[in-house]
């Protein structure tokens, strides 16, 4: 249990940017409940954790899981939400026309429905505590529309929204809200999208030339920007985009 530390909530703290944020934000004194669905390896994220934070299981699917998870956190931290990364993500490769009508709804279930409503749990304890941060992890595709990938570039542009809505509604509660836009980094879920290209290789090397710096972005460049935007140094900072792509979205 957190023992009066500030208490942050990740979720898809399991691996890639989810994970390292969670490592990251406990190095930098927070207590950190990292959520994930995989029992195996969220045991060794909390491993990593050690007193510093949990694994809370809980499936963003179910109509209630941002309730539940919101009341595990509160329970296990000491009463305190003082901050949510929305980092839980899912990704298809498809343009509209040839989309799967379900796995578009799945992948705007996980990745832009389950943040609104974690967002609106963590607003209503935020307010009543005095404040707080939501930092919602969109992507470059936010922001561009990446060919071939309709559904995705669609919930990470909605997270981009919900960040500026929240920050014009609830600065008067104390509560920021950042979108943290990543360019393609090289996670889990990236590595299966290479993978399952007709020409891996080829699909990586127009990932990394597309972008100015030539290569994709690591896990934990994407944590330190996490970390800077939840502390207090950055306490002017509400309502827009903190880019961290390779200048993809500048070219």
């Amino acid at each position: 249990m957190s023992t009066g530390s500030r208490t942050a909530l990740v979720t898809g703290a399991t691996s890639g940017i989810g994970r390292a944020a969670a490592l990251a934000l406990a190095d930098d004194g927070w207590w950190v409940a990292a959520q994930g669905r995989d029992a195996e390896r969220g045991a060794r994220v909390a491993d990593e954790l050690g007193d510093r934070g949990t694994f809370i299981a809980a499936d963003l699917r179910e109509p209630d899981a941002a309730e539940r998870l919101t009341a595990a956190t509160l329970q296990a931290g000491g009463g305190r939400l003082d901050l949510l990364v929305n980092n839980a993500a899912i990704y298809r490769r498809a343009p509209l026309a040839d989309a799967d009508p379900a796995e578009m709804d799945e992948l705007l279930l996980i990745n832009l429905h389950a943040a609104i409503r974690l967002a609106r749990e963590a607003v209503r304890v935020m307010r009543e505590q005095g404040g707080g941060v939501i930092l919602n992890v969109s992507s470059e595709a936010g922001i561009a529309a990446v060919p071939g990938q309709v559904a995705y570039n669609v919930s990470k542009a909605g997270l981009n929204m919900l960040t500026r809505s929240i920050a014009v509604d609830h600065a008067a509660d104390g509560i920021r809200a950042v979108s943290i836009c990543p360019g393609t980094t090289r996670t889990p879920l990236v590595d299966a999208a290479i993978a399952a290209e007709a020409d891996p290789a080829a699909f990586e090397r127009r990932l990394e030339s597309s972008r100015p710096l030539g290569r994709l972005g690591r896990p934990e460049e994407i944590a330190a920007s996490i970390v800077f935007a939840a502390s207090e140094g950055a306490g002017f900072m509400t309502g827009t985009d903190l880019v961290i792509d390779g200048g993809y979205t500048a070219a």
